[in-house]
């Protein structure tokens, strides 16, 4: 089995100057754990922190009144009202077989995207290799996949110009998410950010290597919402749905 290892350029956040925005300006906001890279027609530090604040408010919220909420790795029942980046979070942990928690870092990309848009139609929201956009043609991004000879080296291109679409990404060898494989990569395109990220980690659960892509890619086809993958571990890769690939050029 894959040494699973920590890396610096994840560390450094690195693979950041992987999006091509088109010339937008860009502008990093931190709130606490909450680390998000922007792309927008202008520099919207003050609106992105209001809309961090606003949704980890709803997220501490509901972890103080439900403390399983935030370690739980099964689906959380839709029981009751709830607001609406928590029932986002919940939907696609049910829908993807994974905890509410799965989909945090798609599901704040999305909806702090969303409240800036008024703002900037055009804009890129990157949270911890969660991408949300919407843009006026089509994007790329740089697929981060820590040691293997693939990374860096190739990109998807979207198009987010009809409406807002998102890249999320989760890795058994990089980063400090939990993931139970070994996948070098695991991305996953969708209109919801939220179920991006829940489906990119439960796919990449069942990589231990290899000869798990298949099988993994055959088991994240079949959740509704999910429009393309890609899995990537050591010099093998895999791919499904609506999505194009194109060449970076070589590794610097």
């Amino acid at each position: 089995m894959k040494k699973c290892i920590s890396s610096k350029a994840f560390t450094n956040r690195t693979y950041r100057n992987l999006i091509d925005g088109d010339g937008l300006s860009t502008f990093t906001v931190r709130v606490k754990e909450t680390d998000l890279h922007f792309q927008a027609e202008m520099d919207l530090s003050r609106q992105a922190k209001e809309a961090i604040l606003k949704c980890r408010a709803y997220l501490e919220t509901h972890i103080k009144a439900f403390p399983e909420f935030a370690t739980t790795l099964v689906p959380w029942p839709a029981a009751m009202p709830m607001p609406a980046i928590i029932r986002d979070m919940v939907s696609a942990g049910v829908a993807a077989g994974v905890g509410p928690m799965a989909a945090v870092a798609g599901a704040i990309a999305e909806h702090v995207g969303r409240d800036l848009m008024p703002h900037s139609p055009r804009i890129i929201v990157e949270n911890g290799g969660d991408i949300f956009l919407h843009t006026s043609g089509e994007s790329t991004i740089g697929i981060f996949a820590g040691a293997s000879p693939l990374s860096m080296t190739i990109g998807l291109c979207i198009d987010a110009s009809a409406h807002p679409m998102a890249v999320c990404t989760s890795s058994g060898t990089i980063g400090h998410s939990l993931s139970m494989g070994c996948a070098d990569a695991v991305c996953v395109v969708s209109k919801s950010a939220a179920l991006a990220d829940a489906t990119a980690t439960s796919i990449a659960n069942r990589v231990k290597g290899a000869g798990d892509i298949q099988r993994a890619i055959d088991f994240g086809k079949t959740i509704p919402g999910v429009d393309g993958i890609v899995v990537i571990v050591d010099e093998k890769i895999g791919m499904w749905g609506d999505i194009r690939i194109t060449a970076l050029g070589k590794k610097g």
